[in-house]
């Protein structure tokens, strides 16, 4: 189990430490994405700054790296704790990728790929909530703000897990903190 967890959490924070966003900016337009809009490296700054096609494209990519590290450790069968700590690598290497001397994003879209392979049930419910709030507000942090934050109660009228409920909540936080 120790070298099936070392594997899980290397690949995961390798996987979340692919910068879409970076390479978006510097294939489409030569520039480096830090540098300009809002200097996130993320989706949203590359929507705005690149076109939408790409955002959406990078969004993509960095939920499913997030969702491909929980669906490798779950693959890999390892226990509940240490799929989360899998998932959080992602979202570490999203944030502190090794490829760009450890200056990434926020790790939103990341986190949300996470809690999506762990909870796709409770997190479509949620992710419509975030929908919804984007639709009427236009502020994107609002709505994922607002999705996450009732994500637990989701999680716990339908799925009654503690431990990922505590989870959804301690990455939620992590992610304002961020």
């Amino acid at each position: 189990m120790v070298v099936n967890a070392t594997i899980a959490v290397v690949i995961a924070y390798l996987l979340g430490s692919i910068p879409f966003a970076y390479l978006a900016g510097k294939l489409l337009k030569g520039i480096d994405i830090r540098q300009v809009g809002g200097g996130n490296m993320g989706a949203l700054n590359v929507a705005r700054t690149i076109g939408p096609v790409p955002g959406l494209l990078v969004l993509l990519a960095d939920i499913a790296k997030g969702a491909l590290a929980v669906l490798l450790a779950l693959w890999l069968d390892l226990p509940l704790v240490l799929v989360f700590v899998a998932g959080f690598a992602a979202v570490a290497g999203h944030n502190w990728p090794v490829f760009l001397k450890f200056k990434g994003g926020k790790g939103a879209a990341t986190t949300i790929g996470v809690l999506f392979a762990l909870t796709p049930l409770e997190f479509a419910i949620s992710l419509a909530l975030i929908l919804a709030t984007i639709v009427i507000t236009s502020n994107v942090r609002l709505g994922v703000a607002a999705g996450l934050a009732v994500l637990p109660l989701i999680i716990w009228q339908l799925n009654g897990s503690g431990m990922l409920n505590i989870f959804s909540i301690l990455l939620s936080l992590f992610l304002c903190v961020r």
